[in-house]
């Protein structure tokens, strides 16, 4: 874990006072100060809400209406699925704190809910989720479009993401129907998680627990990647990875050991001398 200070993640009762909340309405009245041009967009955004669930469920509906599907409607489906699902809402938070934690860009938890788009997309996808498992594929279908229009990320609905996950960048994302990642992975942008030809059924990747992807590779195929494995950059995955190591290459092929507990914590990407060819 990084020096950061760690957030709660779960959904308080109502009743009770939510610290994260009043956290992130701390930055951004300090934010308001700073750049006063800001003020309506963080007011709308973060300030005018009385629950994180509220803003991001503003956020959705501001950033995936069209012409075809209205604010309002969008508004209204995402509280229904925050109040129905509060799992919505605790995978929310534990995603924010993943990117707060592992991302030294980030210096204030307001950042990703207005300004990053994987975070954004990947909230979008969690109702999405949330829409699929409750029978309603079409809607379902409608937020992945609008998801992949706004964001560059295509996560297909029925597809299953853990929580504390980090997609950084989140250009060119692509989470194939039957693919499932676990808690707690980082991935950079460019990763697809997809399948091998047009084949039905199971066809796409197992991601485990503590897993960082790195940016551009492509992993294929219904294949397992073991828990807090590294997969280098550009590298293409065709095989299963044992947990705990470092694949890298085109084809990708075990390097070494994945050099920590916890890749996906540590976000380190470098390949010790002598790992490749």
């Amino acid at each position: 874990m990084s020096g950061k200070i760690a957030i709660a993640s779960r959904r308080p009762d109502p009743s009770e006072h939510d610290p994260l909340w009043t956290r992130i309405q701390r930055e951004a009245r300090i934010a308001v100060r700073e750049e006063p041009l800001l003020g309506s967009l963080i007011h709308a955004g973060l300030l005018h809400h009385a629950t994180f669930e509220a803003a991001l469920a503003f956020r959705f509906s501001l950033k995936l209406a069209s012409r075809e599907m209205s604010e309002q409607i969008l508004r209204e489906l995402a509280d229904g699925a925050y109040a129905r699902a509060p799992e919505l809402s605790q995978a929310a938070r534990a995603d924010l704190e993943a990117v707060f934690d592992r991302d030294p860009a980030t210096h204030r938890l307001m950042q990703p809910i207005l300004f990053y788009k994987g975070f954004q997309a990947l909230q979008a996808y969690r109702i999405a989720n949330w829409l699929w498992r409750e029978g309603r594929r079409d809607m379902a279908y409608f937020v992945q479009m609008r998801c992949s229009e706004a964001f560059g990320v295509d996560i297909h609905p029925a597809a299953r993401i853990g929580t504390g996950v980090m997609i950084d960048h989140a250009h060119s994302i692509v989470i194939g129907e039957t693919a499932s990642v676990g808690n707690n992975v980082s991935m950079l942008h460019s990763v697809t998680l997809g399948g091998t030809g047009k084949e039905d059924g199971d066809r796409h990747p197992k991601v485990g627990d503590g897993v960082m992807i790195g940016a551009g590779a492509k992993v294929l195929g219904n294949i397992r990647i073991g828990h807090n494995s590294r997969i280098a950059a550009g590298s293409v995955v065709l095989a299963e990875v044992p947990p705990c190591k470092t694949v890298a290459g085109v084809p990708a092929r075990i390097v070494g050991d994945a050099g920590c507990d916890e890749p996906s914590h540590s976000m380190n990407q470098l390949l010790r001398q002598g790992d490749l060819f």
